[in-house]
């Protein structure tokens, strides 16, 4: 019988320790997708995610960056990165930051298009 109960209980631990459990932070995560240029070079392209990096760097409120490319839609969208920002005010701040308008100038005129979401809880 202590047997069964201990088995039970052993159970009953594990079914609570492997229960799903997920977060909701209040950070925000901002998505960039772009869509280049024809005359847009490979190197070019590394430079402008160099320049993300940097910035992520050097800017505070920068939580976390995600740069490697695995899917974008639509397809011929050729690059996207993602940067996790403290709050919104650090995605704002970032925004207006000199180094980032400083990177929207050197390569904004390549970019045919991009789209910018941003998520958050």
């Amino acid at each position: 019988m202590c047997l069964g109960a201990a088995a039970l209980a052993l159970f009953a631990a594990g079914m609570l320790t492997g229960a799903r459990t997920y977060q909701k932070p209040k950070t925000v995560v901002e998505v960039v997708s772009i869509k280049w240029t024809a005359d847009a070079a490979p190197e070019l392209r590394r430079a402008a995610l160099e320049g993300v990096e940097k910035m992520a760097a050097e800017i505070p409120g920068v939580r976390t960056l995600w740069l490697r490319t695995l899917r974008v839609q639509p397809r011929d969208f050729m690059t996207a990165f993602a940067i996790e920002f403290d709050d919104q005010a650090a995605a704002d701040r970032f925004a207006r930051h000199p180094l980032h308008e400083a990177w929207s100038k050197s390569f904004l005129p390549v970019m045919e298009e991009s789209r910018i979401q941003q998520v958050t809880n």
